[in-house]
């Protein structure tokens, strides 16, 4: 799959739908974080996420129920390699050495990460 590209706004239509998996609308709206936008706001971004399939629906009569056609974890994936590719030149490692020396982990957390690291080797 092509990378996924979402606005901002596509992102907080993305959580609820991840969230809620199947919604209308006005179920959107209501979901909405305050200051709540237009409906037509909404629909011109679902329009958008449709036109880049990563949104379907269903309808009911005059009604559309959404869903979204990309998983969480495929689209967090997605983010997760592309920056890496971008501050860390695609290196792993650089990432990983950035990451512990800068997140300040706690000595249990380092050997939660060495233990998930050592489960993924033995695979």
């Amino acid at each position: 799959m092509d990378e996924i590209k979402l606005t901002n706004s596509e992102k907080i239509v993305m959580e609820i739908l991840w969230e809620k998996e199947k919604v209308f609308l006005k179920d959107i709206l209501e979901s909405y974080p305050d200051p709540k936008p237009a409906t037509t706001t909404v629909a011109t971004v679902l329009k958008r996420m449709q036109n880049k399939d990563l949104v379907g629906f269903k309808l009911f009569g005059n009604s559309r129920e959404y869903f979204p056609k990309v998983a969480k974890g495929e689209y967090f994936n997605d983010e997760m390699t592309s920056m890496i590719d971008r501050f860390f030149n695609s290196s792993v490692t650089q990432f990983a050495s950035f990451f512990t020396s800068n997140s300040k982990l706690s000595q249990k957390q380092l050997k939660e990460l060495r233990d998930i690291i050592d489960q993924q080797i033995k695979k």
